[in-house]
């Protein structure tokens, strides 16, 4: 069972230490799961993104929601997601969630397959392409600690430099209240 509570789970920012660990398999897949994918896609919407991973919420387990179109009906869930057959490249921008108004370059396979559970704890196996497949691997990366800022360009490390210390002295400023 998942302990939480909806009324102050919040997506959590960088440099908070939670982002940047390696998060535990999901073995119980029972309501209190399910309630957290629920409020998961409630937050994921409010900051109009298309994709959330448990740990961005401060839960280290191995989960993410998506919905690369914004439409109720394609709201997805993926438990232990694993990624394979990773081909092609692309670069394109990305930002995240958790690192507000920060938006790099990545290098991402264009296509790959990806094998996860639902909520039901049965395996889902899909092949993506595109945003699709960038959404599975930017999640997935968050279940192993790994950040936009691990893959992106140096260049890119100069130019948001400003915006990451900005971002270090509120959490700072945060955790002294």
């Amino acid at each position: 069972m998942i302990e939480f509570d909806p009324q102050t789970l919040r997506i959590i920012h960088y440099p908070d230490p939670r982002l940047k660990q390696p998060c535990a398999t999901v073995t119980e897949f029972d309501a209190s799961l399910a309630r957290l994918a629920q409020r998961m896609l409630e937050l994921m919407r409010e900051a109009r993104g298309v994709g959330l991973a448990a740990p961005q919420v401060g839960i280290l387990i191995r989960m993410f929601v998506m919905n690369p179109t914004g439409e109720p009906g394609d709201d997805q869930v993926y438990v232990n997601p694993e990624l394979h057959d990773l081909t092609g490249s692309e670069t394109a921008e990305e930002g995240c969630l958790s690192i507000p108004e920060v938006h790099v370059q990545v290098r991402r396979a264009a296509r790959c397959r990806l094998v996860a559970q639902d909520l039901s704890g049965r395996r889902v196996e899909r092949v993506g392409e595109g945003l699709e497949a960038r959404i599975w691997q930017h999640e997935t990366d968050h279940t192993h600690g790994i950040l936009i800022l691990d893959r992106m360009a140096p260049s890119d490390a100069i130019a948001v430099r400003r915006q990451l210390r900005e971002l270090e002295a509120r959490y700072a400023q945060s955790r002294t209240r």
